[in-house]
Order: structure tokens, then C-alpha cells, then sequence
């Protein structure tokens, strides 16, 4: 299947080449770096090394650069789109375990999980994680070990949505949608590296505000998703 694999980029100039590299070294899919209008010179870095570029003339955020980059893997035929972030985190060694289970099970998402396999640890950081695990179960009924894992393969109908609903984002709200759309999800165990350069969007503040967002979006918007007839 034709695959593209969706690297958001913003501020990554420290992290941007290692992980093309990765994904070169480790793959031979297609991939696109969506620049989201960084302030330093990723920019630069991409365009230096002949990335496969597309720059946002506005930072709008990490929903956007995934919209811009499903529409991108429609209107140029790919089967298969991979949400794969630009810091560095991401082992690209393990996206073939995703296209994979897509096209061998009849996958419709494929969510690359640090706890298929192994426990999930009782951490504060981890708190939020095993709650909205808690949330997905209760509306969908089916367990998600990694709910905020953002390395995540889509078959051509979860390509479609995406094209057809600007209100989907890259986050755990939106794989309850696609449950209860009827699409099928699975789970493949992955490892996950720590960010060497840079500092996540998400502080402590910023972590509960997101963890409430998407409980409430989950259980009050995304819980009333009806499958087509």
C-alpha cells in the first residue's frame, strides 16, 4: 500500500534532521514535514536538506499541520497516512509493525502503545493517560493502553474522515469517534525515546487542561457519534 508518513514540525530545528534520517534509514515510505510556521530556523533546516516540505504561513497549531497533511496524503492517492511527530520521540523502526497490522488485520487505525506489552507505570505523569484509557472504555467499550500515543497509522477511511471533518484532531477524542464510526482500531507495541532537544508544549498547567478537555470531549461530544448507515 502507498504509504506517507506526516511529520508536524514546530520549532524543531535541533530534532527535524534525526528524524528524517530515522525515517529514511528505517523506511522507504513517502513523507511530508508539515512546517506550522516555526520561530526558529526549521524552516531553513528542511529546505537546506531537500525535505519533502510544506510551510504553514501561520502557526496554527498541531490540528492543522495533521488536517494539512491528511489532505495532502488524499489528493495525492496514498492508502495509508502516519501521524509521526517531528522531536525525535518517535522510533520509525517500528512503523512497518503499523502499515502492517493495517494491511494484513483489515485495521482501519493502528496506534503505536508503550503498554501493550508491558505495565503501564503509576506515575503522576501517567495519571491522565489512565484516565482517559478510563473514559475510551467506558464510551467505546474497548481498552486503549495509549491513548495519547501520537504515532498512529491510518487506513483510507480514517484518510476520509479527516477529510471530511475539520473538527478531528490527532488526540485520543478522535479515536473514539473512529470507534464509534465502526472503524476498527488496534494497538501495536512500541518503544519510545525521550526528547533530546526542545521542551514539550505541555507543562504541568497545560497537561491538566488538556487531560479535562479531553475527558469532556470524549464523554459529551464524542461518546454521541453515531455509525453511518
Amino acid at each position: 500500500m502507498k504509504t506517507l508518513i506526516i511529520v508536524p514540525a514546530y520549532n524543531e530545528a535541533l530534532n527535524i534532521e534525526k528524524t528524517i534520517n530515522d525515517i529514511t534509514t528505517n523506511t522507504d515510505y513517502d513523507y511530508v514535514v508539515i512546517n506550522d510556521c516555526s520561530k526558529d530556523n526549521t524552516k531553513e533546516v528542511c529546505e537546506k536538506n531537500g525535505y519533502n516540505l510544506v510551510s504553514l504561513p501561520v502557526n496554527y497549531g498541531l490540528t492543522s499541520a495533521i488536517q494539512v497533511g491528511m489532505k495532502y496524503a488524499k489528493q495525492n492517492g496514498y492508502d495509508i497516512a502516519i501521524q509521526f511527530d517531528g522531536d525525535g520521540q518517535h522510533d520509525a523502526r517500528y512503523l512497518q509493525k503499523l502499515v502492517e497490522k493495517i494491511e494484513n488485520e483489515n485495521v482501519d487505525v493502528a496506534i503505536g502503545s508503550r503498554f501493550v506489552e508491558k505495565k503501564k507505570p503509576f506515575t503522576a505523569r501517567m495519571l491522565g493517560s489512565r484516565l482517559i484509557s478510563c473514559a475510551i472504555k467506558l464510551t467505546t467499550f474497548k481498552k486503549i493502553t495509549d491513548p495519547t500515543s501520537g504515532m498512529r497509522a491510518y487506513g483510507k477511511k480514517a484518510i476520509d474522515l479527516f477529510n471530511c471533518n475539520a473538527s478531528l484532531t490527532p488526540e485520543p477524542d478522535t479515536v473514539v469517534f473512529m470507534i464509534k464510526k465502526g472503524l476498527k482500531v488496534k494497538e501495536v507495541q512500541v518503544e519510545m525515546r525521550d526528547r533530546e532537544f526542545g521542551e514539550s508544549y505541555l507543562n504541568a498547567f497545560k497537561s491538566i487542561k488538556y487531560m479535562m478537555n479531553m475527558m469532556l470531549s470524549i464523554i459529551f461530544i464524542r461518546s454521541f457519534t453515531r455509525k453511518d448507515k
